[in-house]
Order: C-alpha cells, then structure tokens, then sequence
C-alpha cells in the first residue's frame, strides 16, 4: 500500500504536460494528510516556480492577510493543504499575466488527494479557474458575496494577485463583510 509519502512523490514526479511549460515541469503543493483546511488556487505563478514554495509572492502577503494568518500558520501543512488547479508555473500569456492552469492537473491528482485529506473541512477557492470548477461556472464577484451559501465546505474568494486591488476598491463589501467571516472560519483550524 502506498505512503502519503510516497503518494506525494509521485505528484512531484508528474510530467503529463511537461511539453507545455516553458520552464519545465516542477509540481508545487503543501499536504499532510492531517490538514483541515485546503488552499485551490489557480497555478503557481514565477516566484514560486524559482522557490518551490506554494504563494511566496505578493500575492501569497495579500492571501495571508485576508485570511489574518501568520506566514508560519500558511505554510504549517499539518493544518493547511495548498494544492492548486495547475500544479505547475504555466508561463505567460502576451500581455495577459499568466496562462491560465494546464487542463490536465486538476481531473489527474485533485480527487485523488482530496480521498487522502479526510479531516478535511473547509477549502478556499481562490479566483476563477478554481471556483468555476468546483462549483461551476459563475461570476467570481457573485460567488463570493453569495459565500455563505457554500458554508461549511467552501469558501470562494477573489485571486488576490495585484488586480485585486482595484477589485476590491470597486466591491467594498469584500473588505467589510467578507473578510472578518473568512478570519474567523479560518481560526477555526487554529485553534
């Protein structure tokens, strides 16, 4: 029987769309089969590619902040699982920021890992690629201020690469009835 040890190598291991990356395959993830709260977000993006760590950018601050966690409770995978649409950087689009996450990954490894979290309790959907596939498609700005509604399970929330700024500036419930219901379900998993 195979380790979640092992389970995860493989993972790591996985070159299905290495013809497709332009910096080459390297699956970035965080899982322990302990965590209770799961991070879907879309791909990873250069930062992380170079690191090797799930969200060390900008945009992993901003996520941070939201959520009112310290960057040693993010990166604490006994409690918090990061595992992404795309596992790998999936390049640039001209002018566009990032491609959006190979097709491949997430029908590949997303149900395969979620059979190994069983203490999984909540999982926060991080911008469209992620919400419009669990829950399917949909307008981001309408899924998360209905958020409540996918309560207990789900909790879909903006990417919060730079653009959210402007997003947030435009939507100025996100920041006041939004963001303290997603700290304090959050704190559930630290406590």
């Amino acid at each position: 029987m195979e380790t979640f040890a092992q389970f995860c190598a493989s993972i790591r291991a996985c070159r299905v769309c290495e013809a497709h990356l332009p910096l080459g395959p390297k699956p970035i993830f965080q899982l322990a089969p302990t965590a209770t709260l799961m991070i879907t977000s879309q791909a990873p993006g250069r930062v992380a590619h170079t690191s090797g760590i799930p969200f060390s950018d900008a945009s992993g601050d901003r996520l941070r902040a939201w959520m009112g966690v310290t960057l040693a409770q993010f990166h604490d995978a006994s409690r918090v699982a990061i595992f992404p649409m795309g596992l790998c950087y999936p390049g640039t689009l001209a002018g566009a920021g990032d491609a959006p996450p190979r097709p491949e990954c997430a029908p590949l490894w997303r149900q395969p890992v979620l059979d190994r979290l069983p203490d999984l309790r909540l999982t926060l959907l991080v911008g469209s690629y992620a919400i419009n596939h669990v829950l399917g498609a949909g307008r981001v700005a309408d899924r998360v201020r209905a958020f409540r509604q996918y309560l207990p399970a789900f909790f879909p929330l903006p990417h919060p690469s730079w653009r959210s700024v402007g997003w947030m500036t435009r939507n100025p419930w996100f920041e006041a009835e939004v963001l303290p219901c997603l700290r304090e379900e959050v704190q559930r998993h630290f406590r």
